[in-house]
């Protein structure tokens, strides 16, 4: 009974062994707001992303780091958090934001082949006056 609970209470928190890695953390700058932010540069990091997350500590994000530049779509599936995306040339240049309402599966799109792509708390960008066009700096 009690491995079968266990497995049971795995499944409803999101929680495994498997999920339990720990990410490499970085600052980056925005401008003059800093951001520590956990690197997702693996498949399975990448996938796992930000996904049964309850809360995101204030001015911390996840970094998507693609191995080439290519159009990034971004989905909210198991995410429980609304997070703002923002897109992001090799040079750390925004190409394009977007809020994302959690638990759909509606697409969120990079408008341009990109490298990166950071995940916030849903507004952040637009609180701190970031759009498109400006740099995040600290890019690995």
């Amino acid at each position: 009974m009690i491995p079968a609970l266990f497995v049971l209470l795995m499944a409803l928190t999101g929680g495994s062994r498997a999920h339990a890695q720990t990410l490499d953390v970085i600052k980056l700058t925005a401008g003059m707001h800093v951001v520590t932010a956990e690197v997702a540069a693996t498949d399975a990091t990448r996938t796992r992303g930000l996904m049964y997350r309850k809360e995101l500590p204030t001015n911390h994000g996840m970094l998507f780091v693609f191995e080439q530049p290519s159009v990034q779509c971004f989905w909210m599936r198991n995410t429980v958090l609304p997070l703002s995306i923002a897109y992001m040339l090799d040079d750390g240049t925004i190409t394009n934001i977007a809020d994302m309402a959690p638990m759909t599966e509606n697409s969120h799109c990079s408008t341009a082949p990109v490298r990166y792509a950071l995940e916030m708390e849903q507004g952040w960008f637009a609180k701190h006056g970031i759009q498109a066009g400006k740099k995040i700096m600290g890019l690995r």
